[in-house]
């Protein structure tokens, strides 16, 4: 009987059904702002890829292998256009790849406020969570083994809007109890993948804000995204300030980390740029 449970049981543990769930960190105690009664709605999931009605923003973790980790930190905003949390393919899937760099990963569920019902607007919400996870991971940095100094920021598509509300906006002053909303929001380094035009400015500002190095990318006939894309980058030329520019000759939009691309191989193997960027600055190391 003992033998027949030792085999039942490292059965179970090879088809891990005891993985232990990733940790989860809400953004909030008692609630976004202006979210607060509907904060205990439960999210949804539509598919086996994305997560809908998000009233409760939080950090999803993802680390590295023991021993792996090389203090860098990311946080990850799927896209879904704000109707929806693209969150296996470009949450999961990334904070995957990021740690076989040694990165540790936090994949970012932040309010929808295009969804139907909604009672948030892009402009407001999308800031507000952005902000909050990067001062969340800043401030949480020693329980993970981090660098405070070296924690990033990358958006596919509409997440990519979330990262340029917190790039390009200014911080705005909060009196707060809360220590987290006195920390740091300022990203180490920014990346947009595909990214939207929600938050990029049209113009330079005068007191531009200090903005960290950047990659960018997205495919060439992907019109509407490429737009922003290449705005971004004139700011940071602007600027005077570092940034990586990789344009696809095709893909359209949403081909995630390459593998929904059946052609090109330079959009199957966009990650690499990113991992050669990211040597070049110091956030990973060369295998």
């Amino acid at each position: 009987m003992i033998l027949l449970l030792q085999l039942v049981l490292s059965s179970t543990i090879a088809r891990g059904a005891f993985v232990q769930s990733p940790e989860v960190i809400t953004l909030w105690a008692n609630g976004a702002p202006g979210s607060e009664e509907r904060r205990n709605e439960p999210e949804v999931r539509p598919n086996n890829y994305s997560i809908t009605n998000i009233q409760n923003p939080s950090l999803t973790v993802f680390r590295p292998a023991t021993g792996k980790s090389n203090g860098v930190g990311i946080v990850i905003a799927p896209g879904g256009g704000f109707t929806s949390n693209v969150f296996g393919p470009e949450g999961e899937q990334p904070a995957a790849y990021f740690n076989k760099l040694g990165i540790t990963a936090f994949v970012l569920k932040y309010r929808l406020s295009r969804e139907p019902g909604s009672k948030v607007t892009v402009d407001v919400s999308a800031k507000e969570d952005g902000y909050r996870a990067m001062r969340t991971v800043r401030a949480k940095a020693a329980n993970y083994g981090l660098d405070p100094n070296k924690i990033g920021f990358i958006g596919f598509s509409a997440g990519g809007e979330v990262v340029s509300s917190v790039v390009f906006g200014d911080a705005p002053a909060i009196k707060s109890p809360d220590a987290i909303d006195a920390v740091n929001a300022r990203p180490d380094y920014a990346m947009w993948i595909y990214t939207g035009p929600v938050a990029v400015p049209k113009e330079a500002p005068a007191t531009m804000p200090n903005l960290p190095p950047s990659f960018l990318l997205c495919a060439f006939d992907d019109e509407s995204h490429l737009r922003p894309t290449i705005d971004i980058m004139n700011l940071y030329r602007k600027a005077k300030v570092s940034s990586e520019l990789h344009v696809t000759s095709g893909g359209g939009h949403g081909f995630n980390l390459g593998n929904r691309e059946k052609k090109l191989i330079s959009v199957q193997t966009w990650p690499q740029r990113m991992t050669d960027w990211l040597v070049d600055l110091g956030f990973a190391k060369k295998d």
